[in-house]
């Protein structure tokens, strides 16, 4: 099932204080490299165990959680463990990038 982004309701003190792993997924629902991101981001978080947290968050000009992680292309995938980012991959083309990157986070045996 795919998320759409929703707007920004994390403050960077929010995604700091997050446990485990999360992605913070930003990007808007018209942008087409978002759009064709989609389904291999879904597929990769899918593949774990079910322990990474995924947040899609609409961003754009001004929008104070995606400026505090320098975010200039979407989508733009910024992967916490325990609020620290670990890994980061942006405008990714393969779910094996995703994979990658969940990986560095420790987010499950399989990737």
């Amino acid at each position: 099932m795919t998320q759409d982004y929703l707007p920004e309701t994390l403050t960077r003190a929010d995604a700091d204080a997050l446990p485990g792993v999360t992605v913070l997924d930003f990007g808007t629902g018209w942008c087409g490299h978002c759009q064709m991101a989609m389904p291999l981001v879904d597929a990769a978080i899918r593949a774990g165990d079910g322990a990474v947290r995924h947040v899609r968050i609409e961003d754009g000009r001004g929008r104070p959680l995606g400026r505090s992680y320098r975010v200039k292309l979407w989508p733009t995938l910024v992967v916490l463990r325990d609020g620290s980012e670990v890994a980061r991959v942006v405008r990714p083309q393969a779910r094996g990038e995703v994979e990658q990157a969940l990986a560095v986070a420790g987010a499950a045996e399989g990737y």
